[in-house]
């Protein structure tokens, strides 16, 4: 999946092949923010503009921005799961919140 970022908002970037564009679509909100260009400098432009459209109603109408992730998360796992996650994160010297950080991370940009 290929995503850009811009003012803490994230979008999935695809190639539409028919139509010979790049398209976007914003993450992690309930609104629905897409853009599109035929150069990936358009792209980027394209976004930028998204984004701050997006940032601009939003005050206009009293909305707060949506932020894609709190940073809170609740993950229910089976118990021996959870178990061995307790273990890996006393092993490596952290709490299982800084273990589990570190790992999503790992994974999520590895």
């Amino acid at each position: 999946m290929n995503t850009m970022s811009y003012k803490g908002q994230t979008a999935r970037v695809e190639f539409d092949e028919r139509d010979d564009i790049f398209v976007g679509r914003m993450l992690g909100i309930t609104d629905v923010v897409g853009f599109h260009a035929d150069t990936v400098q358009g792209l980027r432009a394209a976004f930028a503009e998204a984004v701050d459209d997006y940032i601009d109603t939003c005050a206009k109408i009293g909305k707060a921005v949506e932020k894609p992730a709190s940073g809170k998360i609740m993950l229910r796992v089976p118990p021996e799961v959870h178990s061995a996650a307790l273990i890996a994160a006393k092993c490596s010297g952290t709490s299982l919140n800084q273990w589990a950080a570190k790992v999503l991370g790992e994974a999520a940009h590895g």
